[in-house]
């Protein structure tokens, strides 16, 4: 089971960063012949690419330079994992920052965004929408603010199997029949680990013009 929530956080007024789990990984298989590596059950956190940045323009349909109305950032992403229980539990927040063209007087303006949880590198499991606002005080250019969002995952779920676990973590020495060979590439390996990697990504939901204007410009 997989459940994501979003909110928002007022702050005051005043790229994109990958962060792991605080918490150290599940399985540690340094020393001797083969894999060397530390996995968690918390999901990795970031961004995905071309949903980082979003830019509104006035008018809505054009897209000279002139045109540009607010542009935002997402920045400063981090996050908190509670892999104790039977749920793993993820906390994400991050920064937003916004610039506006004209700074005749105070506005408000009101972004998507959205969490979606992952699979596997590209399966979608969860994912939610929601809103963050901003202020602009007459004559401010730039404002700031925080949102969070979360997901939830069932802990059975992001745990490999013990059999799968094994191979990965038997010690092998020079000289074994199966010494040099990765235990990721026997498919069913591979596909285990895949099947219990997660990710939890925040972004601007963005319309499929934004999305070609972030891939062309």
């Amino acid at each position: 089971m997989v459940f994501v929530n979003a909110r928002y956080i007022a702050a005051p007024l005043v790229l994109l960063l990958v962060a792991g789990c605080a918490r150290s990984g599940e399985i540690d298989t340094s020393g001797g012949v083969g894999i060397t590596a530390v996995r968690s059950a918390c999901p990795t956190v970031g961004v995905p690419a071309g949903t980082g940045d979003i830019t509104m323009f006035d008018p809505p349909a054009s897209r000279a330079a002139a045109a540009i109305d607010v542009v935002a950032t997402i920045s400063n992403v981090r996050s908190t994992c509670d892999d104790q229980g039977a749920e793993v539990s993820t906390r994400v927040t991050f920064d937003v920052r916004a610039r506006r063209t004209r700074t005749d007087g105070p506005r408000d303006v009101t972004l998507p965004y959205f969490i979606v949880v992952t699979r596997g590198g590209n399966a979608v499991v969860a994912k939610r929408v929601s809103q963050v606002g901003l202020h602009f005080d007459a004559g401010q250019g730039l404002a700031t603010t925080s949102a969070e969002a979360s997901s939830s995952i069932a802990r059975t779920a992001a745990t490999l199997p013990q059999e799968v676990r094994d191979r990965l973590t038997r010690r092998r020495k020079a000289g074994d029949e199966d010494a040099a060979v990765d235990p990721l590439a026997d498919p069913k390996i591979r596909q285990a680990v895949a099947s219990a990697s997660f990710e939890a990504l925040v972004g601007f939901q963005l319309t499929q013009d934004q999305l070609r204007y972030n891939a062309t410009r």
